[in-house]
C-alpha cells in the first residue's frame, strides 16, 4: 500500500515537472498540490516551483505563502527569498519586496563565499 502511494506521489511530481517545462502553470499547480498533499516528503523545490506558477498565474498571495514555506524548510536558500520578493512586488508591497530581495542577495553571497572556500 505504502509503495503504491509513494509511486502516485512521485508521478504527481513528474507530471508537475513536465507541465512546468511546457509552461502549463495551472496544470503544474494541480500536480504539485497533489504531491504536497500526498505528504510523503517535504520539498522546498516543489514549493518554489508552485510559488512561481502561482505568481505567473496572477495569484501572488498563494505564491508568497509557498515561498515562505520553502524558506521555513530551507532557511538559507536564497531562491525562497527571491520568490518572496517577486510575490511581494506583485502584491504592490514594494518596501517588503526590496527587503526580501536584499535578504536573498545576502544569502546568495554567503553561499557563494562558502562554495569558493571549498
Amino acid at each position: 500500500m505504502w509503495t503504491g502511494q509513494m509511486q502516485e506521489t512521485l508521478n504527481s511530481k513528474k507530471k508537475g515537472d513536465a507541465a512546468f517545462r511546457q509552461k502549463d502553470f495551472k496544470e503544474a499547480i494541480e500536480c504539485y498540490t497533489q504531491f504536497i498533499d500526498g505528504g510523503a516528503m517535504v520539498s522546498p523545490t516543489i514549493l518554489a516551483r508552485r510559488s512561481l506558477c502561482y505568481v505567473i498565474n496572477d495569484t501572488p498571495q498563494e505564491g508568497l505563502n509557498d515561498a515562505m514555506q520553502a524558506q521555513v524548510i530551507s532557511p538559507v536558500w536564497h531562491i525562497a527569498s527571491y520568490l518572496q520578493a517577486t510575490a511581494l512586488a506583485a502584491l504592490g508591497m514594494e518596501n517588503e519586496s526590496q527587503i526580501a530581495l536584499k535578504e536573498g542577495a545576502t544569502l546568495e553571497a554567503k553561499r557563494s563565499s562558502v562554495a569558493g572556500k571549498k
